[in-house]
């Protein structure tokens, strides 16, 4: 190559790089990652269709739940331009925040069904104080486990415990024993080195502590609940007819569903909370096992590219962060789709960006913005 085309050639490599460059830092001047915004757009559509047939083209409801989406795209662009270390040094007041919406709940909450959860904000509407918990402990916890040794020693590790334990036992006097308030908490302790001796022990003590807790702690609904998760037919008319009424709904929906609005389980009467915690029934019905596979492919590409972030992380904050978010979405489609095909208790926590419900999708939006303030601030 003459040296007239050596330098052609150079200069077009040069202004090829600068462009690529160009075109990647228009998102990181955004401080957004485009691959993970692009599949929460796609699946808040899809969750936005699914809500409309399921509350059977309630318009109002749609506009609600819309409405909850563009705050938690608004808090999450705003969560993104904050940087990490931003959060690392506000993380115990986020947590604190959180542990005193409990103790108000407590206090000034709205009982419904029972169970007091829920608090009423002027010009706002009801919130529910748990789901900020469950933004908030990942946030204390990587916090707490940043500037230690890993693998974490024994007392720092009874340390995480109590931080744990309060906001638990808050929740359990709701009456409302949702173990997905502390998996967070548990993600990062496991992200955090933990000896597998500690983890076997921790299990072993579960189980030798597991009658106590259901003599002495479990409700007598949530006992219901278990029982009737091995043998619904034997209340098919009481406690067993959320799951068997939510597996007819899935059957029935075949191989490529009933088409979209044509669900007759939901639309019928027949499945409960068919728009809250037995959405993804209906969505089975409406688009079948290839319409469920779709979704889930769709949530395992969001959990993919959160532990992807985490794990180029460089350091220790956004790498136990940004990994717990990712692990705990993963849980929260688990347990929903666990409970709804019967293989799980029904627990009542929503499907991730499916389910209606106002406070669980701002939540989870603004965590998934502080996920992508990790990546873009390196």
């Amino acid at each position: 190559m003459i040296p007239s085309q050596q330098y052609r050639f150079l200069r077009q490599s040069l202004r090829d790089g600068r462009s690529i460059k160009d075109d990647s830092s228009k998102w990181h001047r955004l401080h957004l990652d485009p691959w993970l915004l692009g599949l929460l757009v796609v699946n808040s559509i899809i969750g936005l269709m699914a809500v409309y047939s399921a509350t059977a083209e309630d318009m109002g409801m749609v506009l609600r739940q819309a409405t909850s989406f563009g705050v938690g795209f608004i808090l999450l662009f705003i969560c993104a331009q904050i940087p990490p270390k931003v959060y690392q040094a506000t993380s115990p007041y986020f947590y604190l925040i959180s542990v005193v919406l409990l103790v108000l709940v407590l206090v000034i909450g709205d009982t419904r069904l029972g169970a007091k959860r829920w608090l009423t904000v002027p010009g706002i509407g009801s919130v529910q104080p748990s789901e900020f918990m469950k933004f908030a402990m990942p946030l204390m916890m990587a916090w707490y486990f940043a500037r230690k040794p890993f693998p974490p020693k024994l007392i720092h590790i009874l340390g995480a415990l109590v931080i744990m334990f309060v906001p638990f036992v808050l929740v359990a006097l709701q009456p409302d024993l949702s173990i997905g308030l502390i998996i967070p908490g548990i993600f990062v302790l496991f992200l955090s080195g933990m000896s597998w001796r500690l983890i076997l022990g921790a299990f072993m003590a579960f189980a030798v502590t597991a009658p106590v807790l259901w003599m002495y702690v479990l409700q007598a609904y949530q006992k219901k609940r278990v029982l009737t998760l091995f043998d619904p037919e034997s209340d098919a008319l009481g406690a067993g007819w959320n799951i068997i009424q939510s597996k007819i709904a899935i059957g029935s929906g075949g191989l490529m569903g009933k088409g979209y609005l044509g669900g007759t389980q939901s639309h019928l009467g027949y499945l409960p909370e068919h728009h809250t915690d037995f959405i993804l029934s209906t969505y089975s019905e409406e688009f079948g096992f290839l319409g469920v596979m779709f979704l889930f492919a769709l949530y395992a590409a969001i959990i993919f590219r959160c532990m992807m972030i985490g794990l180029n992380s460089f350091h220790n904050y956004g790498r136990l962060l940004a990994s717990a978010i990712g692990l705990t979405f993963f849980f929260f489609v688990f347990l929903n789709s666990g409970m709804i095909s019967g293989i799980l208790p029904v627990t009542g926590d929503p499907l991730p960006l499916m389910s209606y419900g106002g406070t669980a999708v701002i939540a989870l939006l603004a965590g998934m913005g502080i996920v992508m303030s990790i990546h873009t601030h390196r």
